[in-house]
């Protein structure tokens, strides 16, 4: 059997769910429920898990939960020929730490955030960007200001792309004229098709994916969005590449920015965004409850309804019927 190419499937294009952290009601870990999630994941057809990012809560960091979640996603993909992506962060001592311990438990890259450094210069980034280069390949990653991103403009975007350890960059600005930032800095950076592109703006999916600028694409999505009703991600990312014209596209876009809305908590600035997929995934009977490692952090007053709206809203948008199906196998 021929070695997995997961540089070669990464420019392909896929689904890469941003993998939640599954908690019991006093706030531990739940390793049955966190391995039952990246059993979904891998049964939906995703091609890639991101773990160790922000949907599975930074504070993992502080709570000594980092390695432990890497491996138990390490474990349950182990065999299987998908992209496993480890979130870094932090200063230089800790994003290396954090790499060399993705690398040893079969992390193919390394999601590089920049939230921990809200003072750092750009070439002071640019060599925690190359030195983590060293250890496992960089897939970049603009985060947006409003849950902890720094805004990073065309130029740094075009140093950045430059580096040769760069595969791949995730554009989750949540804002039109930075994302076109980072394009044209890929653009302009002379390695432009050695960078496979991923839309992390869960309010533009859709459109993220059948645009084009200066002859850049996007080809997958690294989404917080996809971490619920992931079986359709995986239908909709396969027509999207066969008949990006198609015009049910532009309407199916509307219909997941608004979804989108509920579940990342827009109306209270996003503060309920990591407790709303949560409560997704435990109407679906594959998390216990909503709960956070930050207690102060959950569900907005009226998220849970909002969330209920748009369910009934785009029963299309929903899996809940593979979830049924295939729920007891993945907890057990």
């Amino acid at each position: 059997m021929a070695a997995f190419d997961w540089r070669r499937r990464l420019a392909e294009g896929i689904v890469i769910p941003a993998h939640p952290l599954a908690l019991t009601a006093a706030r531990k870990m739940d390793e049955r429920r966190q391995r039952a999630l990246t059993r979904y994941y891998l049964d939906a057809g995703a091609g890639g898990i991101a773990v160790g990012v922000h949907t599975t809560q930074f504070a993992i960091r502080q709570h000594g939960l980092y390695e432990p979640v890497l491996a138990l996603a390490a474990e349950e993909t182990g065999g299987h020929p998908v992209v496993r992506i480890a979130g870094v962060m932090g200063d230089r001592r800790q994003a290396l730490a954090e790499a060399a311990c993705a690398a040893r438990l079969g992390f193919q890259a390394a999601l590089l955030s920049f939230a921990a450094l809200p003072d750092a210069d750009t070439d002071e980034l640019l060599s925690l960007a190359a030195a983590v280069g060293e250890v496992l390949p960089v897939f970049g990653f603009y985060l947006q200001p409003a849950v902890g991103g720094r805004v990073l403009g065309r130029e740094f975007w075009r140093r950045f792309a430059a580096l040769e350890c760069v595969v791949a960059i995730k554009v989750a600005p949540f804002d039109r004229y930075r994302a076109l930032d980072v394009l044209n800095g890929v653009a302009d950076s002379g390695r432009a098709a050695e960078i496979a592109l991923y839309t992390g703006n869960d309010d533009h999916i859709v459109f993220d994916l059948i645009g084009e600028f200066r002859g850049l694409r996007f080809v997958g999505g690294l989404l917080g969005q996809w971490a619920v009703w992931t079986r359709r991600a995986v239908e909709m990312l396969e027509g999207l590449h066969s008949d990006p014209a198609a015009a049910q596209w532009r309407t199916l876009a509307q219909h997941i920015t608004d979804a989108n809305g509920a579940v990342f908590d827009v109306a209270h600035g996003f503060h309920g965004c990591i407790a709303g997929i949560h409560e997704v995934l435990r109407g679906q009977g594959l998390l216990e409850g909503a709960w956070c490692l930050d207690p102060d952090e959950g569900l907005s007053p009226g998220q849970a309804e909002e969330i209920a709206r748009v369910r009934a809203a785009y029963p299309h948008l929903l899996d809940d019927e593979f979830v049924k199906r295939n729920r007891d196998r993945w907890l057990r």
